[in-house]
């Protein structure tokens, strides 16, 4: 980045992202800039409407999807990608691109080891692509960014050189993405695809959004993610609190243009082009409003008892540092059982709780020494303003509890050791400089769909050294991984279970332990900041 005059001034350099922007206007190294800098990388965008008190709007619940059939031991969902518009502010239409109509999209609830079919059709104005994140899932159905589901209307040829004809084709020409790479494997479908997944695998709080190759970001922030739950006989047998008591809680920011809608700093509106945002913004894109189930800092009623809450940091770019704290000031216990990946070995306890971008936590509160009448609130110690609110539960009622937290959650967390390590690979996660532009880069290099980075053998363990410069929330697709250290230390608290996101943090190089077993093919390491993995910050496995 160039710089002119006599120097860059305070404004411009917040207004690039936090370290980035001293970084690449000081020439600082990235741990000495953060050190001097909050702990955010990204731009926040002010809304252009007025926004309503906290604690004002009832929490909603996303719907449960109810399958279109079971026969044949299968599942069978079908969704409908379109265009809506919610009530998210009081008294404000807000155009969304959704899954079904719904902001989240509806959740799916499924049972461990019972597949499920999901025909989403696209009646959206852009091609899209649908990701299991965190799923077991095989190649085909793991939503890799050129696999395309055109709208019925997309321009008559594409890619350019021949026309789609029939679904499921793999054309012999490479399809052209926005930054001009090409991709030779890439399957292209029209109007709806079938996404398969085994779910082979621990029960767990899995989401799923949309995954398009450069437009990533944009497509998550207009709306397109959802939950799905995997259950098993062994958890329903613990004895945690469950029904009304157990509650999703889907935390992302938004920020809204003077009209209602989302504002979003794309370099193309139409996100049908040209891919990115503008410059102020390439660290990542923040709002000033938080919403929780598609609410603005809501509020839940609740019982002076033990919840449940299955919470999943939605945001493209915001970290949440989370507690909860009694209208007497007094912090309560945040009992972590669960991580991305399922249920941990035994509960942690928590007084505050780091959550990057597409990290899942599975808390229980307890909220039975409460009086009735009054409110916790679930803040954030990384905001400011109206972003340290996130909701709140006014406790309603005296109610008797038969739940409980076991000692033991679970016995079949795996056991890699290093001594089991086939080979030990490193890799740096920074910022550089991509085609002409800013860019964001795993190894030095930006993503290239025809290049493989990485080949792994299925069953083989690897450990996985990450360092990075700023923040970066690295999200592994396929396999779930251990955290065995940060900077040569032992892992966080937060870092227990079985994990498929980690949040590097600036300067931070943490160390991770994994096994490539299930499906062979392609699939993706990448950023979670979803500015950053459109623009450059993801990276091929091959599993052979």
């Amino acid at each position: 980045m160039r710089v002119e005059g006599r120097g860059p001034s305070r404004r411009r350099i917040l207004g690039i992202g936090g370290a980035l922007g001293l970084v690449a206007a000081t020439g600082l190294s990235a741990s000495a800039a953060l050190a001097r800098r909050p702990s955010v990388t990204g731009a926040e965008l002010r809304s252009a409407v007025p926004l309503p008190p906290p604690f004002r709007v009832p929490l909603p619940m996303p719907s449960v999807l109810k399958p279109v059939g079971t026969s044949g031991g299968t599942d069978r969902y079908e969704i409908t990608q379109r265009e809506a518009s919610a009530e998210i502010l009081p008294g404000v239409k807000t155009p969304l691109w959704t899954y079904e109509g719904t902001f989240p999209g509806p959740t799916i609830e499924s049972r461990r080891g019972r597949p499920v079919t999901v025909t989403h059709r696209n009646d959206l104005p852009v091609p899209t692509v649908v990701h299991l994140h965190g799923g077991r899932t095989p190649a085909a159905s793991d939503g890799y960014p050129t696999d395309l589901v055109l709208p019925e209307r997309w321009p008559e040829q594409w890619p350019a050189e021949r026309p789609i004809e029939r679904p499921m084709e793999r054309h012999d020409a490479a399809v052209h993405m926005g930054h001009g790479m090409h991709d030779p494997r890439a399957v292209v479908t029209r109007r709806t695809r079938d996404y398969t997944f085994p779910l082979d695998q621990r029960p767990a709080l899995l989401w799923y959004h949309d995954h398009r190759m450069d437009f990533t970001a944009p497509g998550i922030w207009r709306g397109l993610a959802g939950l799905h739950i995997v259950r098993d006989t062994a958890e329903d047998d613990l004895g945690l609190p469950a029904g009304p008591r157990e509650l999703p809680l889907v935390i992302a920011d938004r920020a809204f243009a003077a009209d209602g809608g989302l504002a979003y700093p794309a370099l193309d509106p139409t996100l049908r082009e040209r891919p990115g945002v503008h410059e102020a913004y390439l660290a990542g894109v923040l709002g000033d409003v938080i919403l929780v189930n598609g609410a603005p800092w809501p509020v839940h009623e609740a019982d002076a008892a033990r919840y449940r809450l299955r919470v999943l940091n939605a945001s493209n770019a915001r970290h949440y540092e989370l507690e909860a704290v009694t209208d007497d000031g007094r912090r309560l216990d945040l009992v972590q059982i669960g991580a991305d990946q399922g249920l941990l070995a035994a509960p942690v306890t928590h007084r505050l709780l780091p959550i990057a971008p597409a990290e899942r936590y599975d808390l229980i509160v307890d909220f039975s020494g409460i009086a009735t009448g009054s409110h916790v609130r679930l803040l954030n110690r990384l905001g400011s303003g109206r972003t340290r609110d996130v909701m709140a539960f006014l406790i309603a009622r005296h109610a008797t509890d038969g739940s409980r937290v076991p000692r033991t959650l679970s016995t079949d967390l795996p056991t890699w050791r290093r001594t089991d390590a086939a080979r030990v690979r490193d890799f740096s996660f920074r910022t550089g400089r991509m085609r002409g532009g800013h860019g964001w880069l795993i190894g030095g290099r930006p993503f290239d769909p025809a290049r493989t980075d990485v080949t792994a053998r299925l069953g083989d363990v690897e450990v996985w050294r990450l360092v990075a410069d700023v923040h970066h929330p690295v999200h592994l697709h396929l396999a779930g991984f251990r955290v065995l250290s940060r900077s040569g230390r032992l892992p966080l608290p937060h870092d227990a279970g079985l994990k498929d996101t980690v949040s590097l943090r600036p300067g931070e190089a943490v160390e991770i332990i994994t096994r490539f077993d299930g499906y062979r093919g392609r699939y993706l390491f990448h950023c979670h900041n979803a500015e950053h993995e459109d623009m450059g910050m993801m990276a091929n496995l091959e599993i052979i």
